[in-house]
């Protein structure tokens, strides 16, 4: 039976800064018009986390009972370690997915109630990145999926829920981009790290799919596209969202590392520093645009 740390270890902690900076961003771009509701941006927190807590614990099920993760590098799989029953780890991702729901059923409510599709398509998609018959994960969208749940929904959500200022709205959009790159970033790094495995195991991820060095390629590609994005931001908003270059600090080093060829063990720090500057990125967009606002 796991223990309480295995169950948070399972949860993947170092990926939640992927949950908070985009409800970061989006509430910074909303602060920037004078439409922050915070209570609003809380609950938005809420969907975030409690979304990429269920998609860790479905990621976990999903790959551990077909076998991906019998050789598996890195944080520990509740599943494939055997520390935990199957049924309990899909029981945890469903729990998770619940909070998640509830939250989002009360900013629909209070903003407009088809948003309660777009939170359905966003749990399965969870799911489904690698659960089912033929998950989505397995064939090399994984990426692609991120970018528009983990970027573009969350960022632009986390906004809309709090106004829909046709200037906040768009800001959102640029914001969005560079938050999900980074956050495609890290899955890249992570799959990176696991094409000998994945490659074993069938596993057709987007970096099994374009090599090792095409992925160390795209990983530069995708923290240079962050970078654009805090740009146009500047220019479009207001110098103050330059602050969000602060992910540069991390995510300098961690490009090195990729491109110098780390593997295994040594991608572990990539996907730290990943983690970090993408929280850098949300925060620093956050606190700039907040000052923008009020001044």
């Amino acid at each position: 039976m796991a223990t309480a740390a295995q169950w948070v270890q399972g949860a993947r902690p170092r990926t939640l800064p992927a949950a908070f900076a985009p409800v970061l961003a989006g509430t910074g771009v909303a602060a920037w018009t004078d439409g922050a509701v915070w209570w609003k941006a809380l609950l938005a927190l809420v969907v975030s986390v409690a979304l990429q807590v269920g998609v860790n614990y479905a990621n976990d099920y999903s790959d551990g009972i077909r076998g991906t993760d019998d050789d598996r590098v890195g944080p520990v799989r509740l599943t494939g370690s055997r520390l935990a029953a199957p049924g309990a780890v899909k029981r945890a991702a469903f729990l998770a997915f619940g909070v998640a729901a509830v939250a989002g059923l009360v900013l629909a409510a209070t903003t407009a109630w088809w948003l309660v599709a777009v939170g359905a398509v966003s749990v399965l998609a969870a799911w489904y990145y690698t659960g089912g018959s033929r998950p989505y994960g397995y064939a090399g969208l994984g990426e692609v999926m991120v970018f528009v749940f983990f970027g573009l929904v969350a960022v632009v959500g986390t906004t809309f829920v709090q106004t829909t200022d046709s200037a906040a709205l768009a800001a959102s959009v640029v914001a969005a981009v560079g938050i999900g790159a980074l956050a495609c970033a890290i899955l890249v790094a992570n799959n990176l790290r696991d094409i000998p495995t994945d490659t074993v195991a069938g596993k057709r991820t987007l970096a099994v799919r374009l090599g090792d060095p095409g992925t160390r390629r795209l990983y530069a590609g995708l923290v240079a596209l962050a970078a654009v994005s805090v740009a146009v931001l500047a220019v479009t908003t207001s110098p103050y969202a330059l602050l969000g270059s602060l992910f540069v600090l991390p995510a300098a080093p961690a490009v090195r590392t990729v491109l110098e060829g780390a593997t295994g063990r040594a991608l572990i720090a990539v996907l730290a520093r990943t983690g970090v500057s993408e929280l850098l990125l949300g925060l620093g967009l956050f606190v700039g645009l907040l000052l923008a606002g009020a001044t």
